[in-house]
């Protein structure tokens, strides 16, 4: 009896013991491809209700309501509509943090899909389409899933995690704050203090492919705001006024020209874009005013500097040519995306087991830009792209990010999920 009994203690006692391993890969993805239906089903939910930055009230009361069925602390308002997330492991360590983006763009959809959006909301102004253009619904959804997963392994978890869901990545209106700053002015990285971040992000690569570059790897951006003034006239008296039109073409060509020949395009990228050209409201009239704006890519300071000062001078210059007041002012400036080289150095291993044979760790430099560079700024933080494209979408004609024809194969959530998860776990592990 004595010999039993103690067979039984010993049994139960290796049963404790596994139960309190750190989770296996296999682990991790039996729970992902569990969740991977829920996965889907919130990210089409998000989709079709797409809320634009700062107004993301109704997603961000469904990841809160999520995360407390969990078991997660939460808090909510963080950086205005932001949700953070806190699961404390059934060991002591570090605490490691996850990033989602919420917000959507002023993009009217063409996707055709069942669950497509038809909302519209006020932006600058104007009531425009809304739509989940640039993944951001995905990213919402692979984080809920990631939760779920770390959830059921609270028990075995050396440390804490901490789930950020972010307002406002895309930028704010003109004249509000949003985004990873004010979420950080906010304690988002600060209750309890993170050890380090890893965010992942969506976008038209080969589908479960996932790929990033150690150092600079997202470009800085800057937004730029053109204003001239000048003198009104009739369209058929174009020297009795300043031809506003004119002007706007001689910029936009200068700027083609700065950015391609007095620049050194082969030391650093730079991207100079002018997206929108108001002025004007009738045919016949030559109108006083005019306002462009656009966006500067760079990926170090001293050529942000340079390319600031040229287009500064340069815009002053063409309205006094014309005899108009023009000036360019930049705002909503985020950093370079800078990848942690001591974090870079040992996560390829990891997305290995989430996606295998299909991680590149030199990746391209990205011409686009991202707030996550402002955790990177306070705490060693990693990001990664994630391969979304459809098999039957060619490389040549996959629509990319920000187009309203954007949409991803709904079967790579689930290599998401297991990457933020998995390095998540390694590193609590590691530290």
């Amino acid at each position: 009896m004595f010999a039993r009994v103690s067979g039984l203690a010993l049994a139960a006692a290796l049963i404790g013991s596994a139960a309190q391993a750190a989770p296996s890969t296999a682990q991790v993805a039996a729970a992902a491809k569990a969740v991977q239906p829920k996965v889907v089903a919130w990210r089409r939910d998000i989709h079709e209700h797409p809320e634009l930055g700062n107004q993301e009230v109704r997603t961000a009361a469904l990841v809160a309501k999520e995360l407390r069925a969990l078991g997660f602390e939460v808090r909510e308002g963080v950086g205005r509509t932001g949700v953070v997330g806190v699961l404390k492991g059934g060991k002591p360590g570090k605490v490691v943090a996850l990033r989602a983006d919420m917000d959507a763009l002023p993009v009217e959809e063409k996707t055709g899909l069942p669950f497509a959006s038809k909302v519209t909301a006020p932006w600058e102004g104007k009531t425009l389409p809304v739509m989940h253009a640039c993944g951001h619904d995905t990213h919402v959804a692979m984080l809920l899933g990631a939760a779920t997963v770390l959830a059921g392994m609270k028990a075995q978890i050396p440390g804490t995690v901490v789930v950020l869901f972010q307002p406002a990545e895309e930028g704010s209106q003109a004249g509000e704050e949003g985004g990873a700053l004010l979420m950080i002015r906010d304690g988002a990285l600060d209750h309890p203090k993170v050890d380090a971040i890893f965010g992942l992000h969506i976008g038209p690569g080969e589908a479960h492919a996932l790929n990033y570059r150690a150092g600079g790897f997202y470009a800085g951006s800057d937004r730029l705001t053109i204003t001239v003034k000048g003198k009104q006239t009739h369209g058929a008296r174009p020297w009795a006024g300043v031809d506003m039109a004119s002007v706007a073409a001689d910029i936009v060509q200068a700027f083609n020209q700065l950015s391609a020949r007095q620049v050194d395009v082969g030391a650093s990228p730079t991207v100079l874009t002018v997206a929108t050209i108001n002025m004007g409201v009738r045919n016949n009239i030559i109108p006083e005013d005019l306002t462009m704006t656009g966006t500067l890519r760079t990926f170090n300071a001293e050529r942000r500097a340079e390319v600031i000062d040229k287009v500064q001078k340069t815009v002053a210059a063409i309205g006094e040519r014309y005899g108009a007041k023009a000036q360019a002012v930049f705002t909503q400036p985020y950093p370079v995306t800078r990848n942690d080289l001591a974090l870079s150095a040992w996560i390829k291993p990891v997305l290995e087991q989430a996606s295998p044979g299909k991680v590149d760790d030199q990746a391209a430099l990205v011409t686009g830009a991202e707030d996550f560079s402002r955790y990177g700024e306070k705490v060693p933080a990693v990001f990664i792209q994630l391969g979304g494209r459809p098999a039957s979408v060619p490389a040549a004609t996959a629509p990319a990010n920000h187009s309203p024809y954007f949409d991803v194969d709904e079967a790579v959530f689930e290599t998401g999920v297991k990457a933020e998860v998995l390095l998540a776990l390694d590193y609590l592990a590691k530290k």
